[in-house]
């Protein structure tokens, strides 16, 4: 049975709308292959598709956010920031309880087209200007 990692967010978080990517690895040291990294989908879906693809799997998924970012001043403002949290006293920290990790049971993963309107539904947010 394989496990799903992936962040646990209040109800109403900005963060669940943002473009989700799939990373399934080996669950345990018996194997030896490269990550496969899939997406991005929409937070439902990729939960939904890690689920049904390693849960009769040793298999483990890491369901997470991605940062669109346009250009190379917003990525060095999140590398700052990432900076800061990592350089903030321990008290600060994100403790591990800001994850959540579970084994899976297979349920429905969404079809091929409902994947399909997931990216047109990012591709539309993505695509907004801003500002």
């Amino acid at each position: 049975m394989g496990t799903l990692v992936t962040l646990d967010l209040p109800a109403g978080s900005p963060v669940a709308d943002l473009p989700w990517v799939i990373t399934i690895g080996a669950l345990g040291d018996e194997e030896d292959w490269e990550p496969v990294v899939c997406g991005p989908y929409e937070r439902a879906h990729a939960l939904a598709l890690a689920q049904a693809v390693v849960a009769d799997e040793d298999l483990m998924a890491v369901v997470e956010p991605l940062l669109p970012r346009p250009d190379a001043e917003a990525i060095r403002s999140e590398i700052a920031l990432a900076r800061a949290v990592a350089s903030s006293p321990a008290d600060d920290e994100p403790d591990q309880e800001a994850y959540e990790t579970r084994r899976v049971r297979p349920g429905r993963p969404p079809t091929e087209a409902e994947v399909r309107e997931g990216w047109s539904r990012i591709a539309a947010r993505l695509t907004v200007p801003t500002g």
